[in-house]
């Protein structure tokens, strides 16, 4: 099972990576990262995405419901924390609040995924793509993938 830095570089490869870290969205850290920052600095683009993914986090929009059939609702791209993910496989009770966020920008596509740790789920990777040659939806697949092997220790 792969580790932070195998994770990373796995990331990097999906075309149109540029970026790539595994933050703790309470405190802000970077855990990890691989690649460009959008601001040129790692930490600060850490604690910039901590912010976001926290509030998405500690929202109660956002949170699942006993009426909530999974799949992605909210804005930005948030998924339910319950009942089922996109592909259909169960959620976890107990996993991260939120599935993924999605920023779009002009020239990029930022990609925070929640990972599910034996502590208390709070890291998320974040994967920044170019606009032009990035794949969105491949970006969450691969990204699912790379969450659910990541070994934190």
């Amino acid at each position: 099972m792969p580790g932070i830095d195998e994770c990373l570089t796995e990331a990097m490869t999906l075309p149109g990576a540029r970026g790539a870290s595994l933050v703790d969205w309470t405190s802000g850290l970077a855990l990890g990262t691989a690649g460009e920052s959008p601001v040129g600095d790692h930490e600060t683009t850490a604690a910039e995405t901590a912010e976001l993914a926290r509030s998405a986090a500690e929202f109660d929009t956002f949170l699942a419901t006993d009426d909530d059939t999974g799949g992605t609702g909210g804005a930005g791209g948030a998924g339910g924390a319950g009942g089922s993910g996109d592909d259909g496989r169960p959620e976890k009770a107990g996993g991260p609040p939120v599935e993924d966020l999605i920023v779009t920008t002009r020239a990029g596509y930022h990609v925070l995924r929640f990972v599910e740790t034996s502590f208390d789920s709070s890291v998320f990777l974040h994967l920044w793509l170019d606009r032009e040659t990035g794949n969105l939806a491949l970006a969450r697949m691969r990204l699912r993938d790379i969450a659910e092997k990541l070994v934190l220790g």
